[in-house]
């Protein structure tokens, strides 16, 4: 690995052309990723796209047929190399925080590091707030608090990269949200390099420093959380993340014909080209007009804000609105779109 330039971040985690199989079936199809140092990244997709084989494969669980795994220069994984899990300098939170019952927290944190090391035992008992919990035994301990304790154990010895995988699917909701915001804290805090798997887009855009969506064995789009949410490479991506309206459209003298009338593109876009556009619900601005044409349906209230189904002359949309100004059922609306929006041609991915 070539030493970075000035004000280049350190490339930690390489995946180059990942192949898996079970028996018939590719999980893992040419996938290729980077993580660099002190990130948190997610890797985000649905059940069954290969989230948890490919976090497996980089923990040492289960070996590649093909590709190479890359961690700080050094080649750990390939169809020919195989890096034991216990010498990658990897750690691993797991769903359950799987903590040894018979040890108290602070021995839980110590067990893998060496055991005159105190220091860091009480370092990690500070980042994570369990000071007055060092003593306690696990099943004394609410969900959130063993989870912090997995977390604070596994950035114990200080590792080359700690993975999570979906580490608060077993938590309340409540719970979970708060959670989010401790453990990135203190990954952060630690100036760890952390990968992530989760099904959950919210937890992937409010804890990473990038997202990876993955589907069907691939990375489909890596971007800072904004980037992803607001410039989807293609449809699929868009209607993942969140809701979106797709509405057909061509390009007509550089303006995109709708049934929602003539939008504003985002991207570049090719004269002529027939294709859609994916515009989230709470860009769409309606106006009450007695003398529109589109009408309120339905009305779904959550106190800070609204879902409306509008019925337009052409087609049905769902828009966001002020919960508590939320244009109220049977109400004629006239429908803006605000701003400009992603055209995905035929075939094609934004550019």
């Amino acid at each position: 690995m070539q030493p970075p330039k000035l004000g280049q971040k350190m490339k930690k985690l390489e995946l180059i052309n990942l192949i898996k199989h079970f028996g018939d079936t590719l999980v893992l199809d040419n996938l290729n990723l980077e993580i660099f140092e002190g990130e948190l990244v997610a890797v985000l997709g649905s059940s069954g796209v290969g989230k948890s084989t490919l976090i497996r494969t980089l923990a040492g669980f289960e070996s590649i047929d093909g590709g190479e795994i890359y961690l700080d220069g050094q080649l750990i994984a390939s169809k020919d190399t195989e890096v034991p899990a216990e010498k990658r300098g990897i750690t691993f939170v797991p769903q359950a925080a799987s903590l040894f019952p018979h040890l108290t927290v602070s021995e839980n944190i110590a067990f893998g590091i060496d055991k005159h090391d105190k220091d860091r035992v009480t370092e990690l008992l500070r980042l994570t707030q369990l000071e007055a919990f060092a003593d306690r035994m696990p099943e004394n301990l609410s969900g959130g608090q063993q989870q912090r304790v997995s977390l604070a154990r596994a950035l114990a010895p200080k590792p080359k990269l700690i993975l999570l995988d979906e580490p608060f699917s077993a938590l309340d909701p409540e719970l979970r949200e708060q959670l989010r915001n401790d453990v990135r804290n203190v990954i952060k805090a630690d100036g760890a390099t952390a990968l992530m798997v989760t099904h959950d887009q919210e937890e992937a855009l409010s804890m990473a420093d990038r997202v990876a969506v993955m589907r069907a064995g691939v990375i489909a789009q890596v971007g800072d959380p904004i980037e992803i949410y607001s410039a989807p490479a293609d449809v699929g991506v868009a209607t993942f993340l969140g809701d979106s309206v797709i509405v057909s459209g061509k390009v007509e003298n550089g303006k995109i014909v709708t049934d929602l009338g003539k939008l504003n593109a985002l991207n570049n876009v090719t004269e002529g080209s027939v294709g859609r556009v994916a515009i989230r619900p709470e860009n769409f601005y309606l106006q009450p007009n007695p003398k529109a044409e589109s009408f309120v349906v339905g009305r779904t209230f959550f106190g800070h804000d609204a879902v409306l189904e509008v019925q337009t002359p052409k087609l049905r949309i769902k828009a966001r609105s002020n919960g508590p100004f939320a244009p109220e059922i049977g109400m004629p609306v006239t429908v803006w779109v605000r701003g400009s929006v992603n055209f995905y041609a035929d075939g094609a991915t934004v550019s």
